[in-house]
C-alpha cells in the first residue's frame, strides 16, 4: 500500500465507504465494486475500501470484534501480534513497573494498541508512510499514544522511557528471513538497545534457533489454540523466568511452562502416547515435560512421550495405545480394516510419510475412527493405533 491509498482511507470519506459496506463476500466484491463506481465513487478509493473488508474479514481471527474498527496493510496483518497475545505482552510492562513504552516497529498498531489500553503512555515509531497512517487511525481511541514517522533506531535512544518492545519485519519479497541478523531492523541492533533501555522485549520469529538467544534473558514461544505463533526474548525486569518457556493458550485458559532444556531419556513404548505442544518443542522443554509426566521418549530423536499411565497436562496432548506394528501400509490396512475403521486421523514425525498420500491407500471401510501415529521406536519405523484420552 502507497501512502496516498492510506490518505484516502483515513480521510472522512474513506472511513464512511468502508463502515458501509456488507460483510465480506469473495463472490460479489466484483459486482459491489462495479455498483459504487456506478454511483459516482472514485475508482481508486472503491479498490482500497474493497480490500480492506477483506483484511477486516481475515483480521476478526487476531483481533475479534476490534476487527471492525480497524485499517489493514497485508503484511502489516500477517505479522500483527494477535490481541490475546499483545495483552500478555503489555502486562509484563506494567508488572515491570514501566509507564511509558516505546515501540519501536509499531506496524498496524497492535502491540502499541494493547499498551495503550492498560493505561501505558506509548510512542509508537513507524518508517513506511502508509502503515504509519494505519497505525494512526487504529490508535485514535488512546489519547496518550502518539504516532512517529522515522526510523525508530535513530529517534528512540532519544526519547525518554522505561520500557522499549520491538517486533522486526521478517518478510521480504522473497518470503519470510529467519535468520535474526536479516529482520529489519537486525536482531542484534535492537538487542543491543538494552544498555539504554534493560526493559527490552522482542518478538521474534517461533523458528528462531536458539542459539541466537543471549544469555540471562527469557526466550518464550507461544501457541494459541495447538499452532505456534511467535516466540519473544524479554529482557531485565521484564524477564519472569530468564531461560526458556512456553506460553499454551487455549479456550480453556492460558499454561506456562519453563525449566530446563535438558533432553528426555529413551524407553520402552508404553499404554500412553503423548505429543507436546509445538511451543513446548520450540523451547525446548521436552525433558522438563517428560520428567513432569514420569514419561520418557519413544525415540531418542522425536518429540513423542510415552507413559504407562494418563496424565493431565496442557502442554501435550495424550492417545492411549491399541495396537503397535512395523510401519506397512499393507499391514496397516489390514489391522485397521479388522476393526472396521472407516475414518483415520494420521499423525506422523521422523518418517517420510506423506498422509495425503497414504490415506487412500489404506482402502479404509467401516464406522469406526481411530488415530494412527507414525513414527519411530527405537529407531524402528511404527506404525500405532491409538485413540485420544
Amino acid at each position: 500500500m502507497d501512502a496516498a491509498t492510506a490518505r484516502l482511507l483515513v480521510s472522512p470519506e474513506g472511513r464512511a465507504l468502508i463502515d458501509s459496506l456488507p460483510p465480506y463476500d469473495s463472490a460479489r466484491s466484483m459486482s459491489l465494486g462495479a455498483e459504487l463506481r456506478a454511483q459516482g465513487a472514485d475508482a481508486a478509493l472503491v479498490a482500497a475500501a474493497l480490500t480492506q473488508s477483506r483484511l477486516r474479514a481475515d483480521a476478526r481471527a487476531k483481533f475479534g470484534d476490534f476487527a471492525s474498527g480497524m485499517l489493514f496493510t497485508q503484511d502489516g496483518l500477517e505479522q500483527a501480534t494477535r490481541l490475546r497475545v499483545a495483552a500478555e505482552h503489555a502486562r509484563r510492562y506494567r508488572d515491570a513497573g514501566a509507564h511509558r513504552v516505546l515501540d519501536l516497529t509499531a506496524g498496524i498498531g497492535a502491540d502499541a494498541m494493547a499498551l495503550a489500553a492498560i493505561g501505558l503512555d506509548v510512542t509508537a515509531f513507524e518508517i513506511d508512510e502508509a502503515t504509519a497512517l494505519i497505525a494512526d487511525h487504529n490508535l485514535r481511541h488512546w489519547g496518550p499514544t502518539r504516532v512517529v514517522l522515522g526510523d525508530a533506531m535513530e529517534l528512540a535512544p532519544q526519547v525518554d522511557a522505561d520500557g522499549v518492545f520491538a517486533d522486526p519485519a521478517r518478510r521480504t519479497a522473497r518470503g519470510r528471513r529467519h535468520d535474526p541478523r536479516d529482520y529489519a531492523p537486525p536482531l542484534g541492533q535492537v538487542l543491543a538497545l538494552r544498555e539504554r533501555f534493560p526493559a527490552l522485549g522482542v518478538k521474534v520469529g517461533p523458528a528462531i534457533g536458539h542459539s541466537h538467544v543471549p544469555a540471562g534473558v527469557e526466550a518464550q514461544w507461544v501457541s494459541v489454540d495447538g499452532s505456534v505463533v511467535e516466540a519473544a526474548l524479554w529482557c531485565g525486569p521484564l524477564a519472569q523466568h530468564p531461560g526458556h518457556a512456553a506460553l499454551v493458550m487455549s479456550a480453556e485458559g492460558m499454561h506456562r511452562i519453563a525449566g530446563t532444556t535438558e533432553r528426555a531419556d529413551a524407553g520402552p513404548l508404553a499404554e500412553f502416547v503423548y505429543e507436546p505442544d509445538g511451543a513446548v518443542i520450540r523451547a525446548g522443554l521436552v525433558g522438563e515435560l517428560a520428567t513432569r509426566m514420569d514419561a520418557c521418549l519413544l525415540d531418542p530423536t522425536i518429540a513423542y512421550l510415552t507413559t504407562g499411565s494418563p496424565a493431565e497436562t496442557p502442554f501435550a496432548r495424550g492417545y492411549r495405545v491399541l495396537e503397535s506394528m512395523p510401519f506397512k501400509v499393507k499391514g496397516l490396512a489390514a489391522a485397521l480394516r479388522v476393526r472396521g475403521v472407516g475414518t483415520v486421523d494420521i499423525k506422523k514425525r521422523g518418517v517420510d510419510v506423506t498422509p495425503e498420500q497414504l490415506r487412500p491407500q489404506l482402502r479404509l471401510k467401516g464406522d469406526a475412527r481411530m488415530t494412527v501415529i507414525i513414527t519411530r521406536v527405537a529407531g524402528q519405523r511404527t506404525a500405532l493405533l491409538a485413540e485420544p484420552v
